[in-house]
């Protein structure tokens, strides 16, 4: 999966910066590479970043957990991708495998803070230059909840709540939106001075185009997992089909475990002919169903952003979203869609745009206008610009 190239005055601006710090090798912990069968928004956006610093000269390589099937080393779009260790394991080996010196000479760690944190500014890093930096996208709070038993659930708010934020009380922290930072200062109780926002960005591919639907559709993309709450989504369109919209018709793209509980669902609300899950979708084949679709829906219960939701306004196609942090910075409510606080303004909303031609059209042209200011460019500068600030 690779994006648009790297332009001249991109590498250009990046070196510059990288050279005045500095800053030659950087090594990018995570915990999934973007080969993962459960890759989400927190891989892509590590892969944009670091092929846009390679390209700058900057030698980067990402550690990640092994992906079955898959080689240990490769070398994707210029930078070299690490994935060994188990899921739970990498959490120990990526760091000490930086912190001895495993993986080289390096000026800079970016540690990826997505759920379970690395604890990196517990780990001694050779050399005393290396800068660092946490991306931290997102509390996971009741995510825990959600994806595991309750004893374990519990492990994982105990440490991202009470353990870990002593850890990172003097770390510079990077998250995407101003939301999800007021989200993170109020819960970690992390100094708002050490957490900088640099939005995502929206790769060149998504823009408008094509036909909308004859009939009103519905699209919605992600993980099937149940932080992504995509039952909301096919709820509110059968009540939709009930309230008077009879031809409505929903897609929800993406793979998951959630798979047959959606699939159950749609089943038991007489939805099998107008809600379609088709799985995972090429990079092509999601533009055109963007482009196609009339509103994107987007029920997550945690984000950092949303990164559909400006994937879809590029394509022209405006959002009603859950009214969370992430969302509230990636949809301007009332302009590029809008934000819904319970299943009933789900409902409502999604009436709303579907209903009225002229405000789906000013919808439109606010969220093509909004996402043109979101480019991968600008988030490898500011992103690289905080880690060429930490000393």
């Amino acid at each position: 999966m690779t994006g648009a190239a790297v332009t001249g005055d991109e590498r250009e601006r990046l070196a510059a910066l990288a050279a005045r710090a500095g800053l030659r090798r950087v090594v990018v912990m995570a915990w999934r590479d973007l080969d993962d069968p459960e890759a989400g928004g927190s891989e892509l956006h590590a892969h944009e970043v670091a092929r846009r610093w390679a390209g700058a000269g900057i030698e980067v390589v990402v550690r990640t957990s092994s992906v079955a099937g898959e080689p240990e080393e490769i070398e994707r779009d210029g930078y070299l991708a690490i994935r060994r260790s188990g899921r739970y394991q990498v959490f120990f080996t990526a760091p000490a495998d930086a912190a001895s010196g495993r993986l080289g000479a390096v000026d800079g760690i970016v540690e990826i803070w997505n759920g379970m944190p690395f604890f990196g500014p517990a780990w001694g890093w050779r050399g005393h230059r290396v800068r660092r930096v946490t991306w931290l996208h997102h509390v996971h709070a009741e995510m825990w909840q959600m994806v595991l038993t309750p004893r374990l659930a519990k492990l994982g708010e105990t440490v991202e709540l009470r353990l870990a934020p002593p850890v990172y009380r003097r770390s510079r922290i990077v998250t995407l939106s101003c939301s999800s930072r007021a989200e993170i200062v109020a819960m970690l109780k992390l100094r708002p001075g050490q957490v900088s926002v640099v939005p995502p960005g929206v790769d060149p591919r998504y823009s408008p185009g094509g036909r909308r639907s004859p009939a009103p559709l519905v699209v919605a993309v992600g993980r099937l997992v149940p932080v992504k709450r995509f039952d909301r989504v096919i709820s509110a369109v059968a009540e939709l089909r009930h309230r008077g919209v009879p031809d409505v018709e929903c897609v929800i793209v993406g793979e998951g475990r959630e798979r047959p509980f959606l699939e159950a669902l749609r089943h038991s609300l007489g939805a099998d002919s107008y809600v379609q899950l088709p799985g995972r979708a090429a990079p092509e084949e999601l533009v055109a169903l963007y482009r196609r679709a009339w509103v994107l829906a987007a029920t997550s219960v945690r984000e950092g952003w949303g990164m559909t939701v400006s994937e879809a306004g590029a394509c022209g196609t405006p959002a009603v979203a859950s009214r969370i942090a992430g969302h509230e910075d990636a949809v301007v409510e009332g302009e590029t869609g809008f934000l819904a606080s319970s299943r009933h303004e789900l409902v409502s909303r999604l009436g709303d745009v579907i209903g009225d031609e002229g405000l789906r059209a000013r919808l439109s042209k606010a969220a093509r206008d909004r996402a043109s200011e979101l480019t991968w460019e600008k988030t490898a500068f500011g992103t690289l610009q905080v880690l060429c600030e930490e000393a």
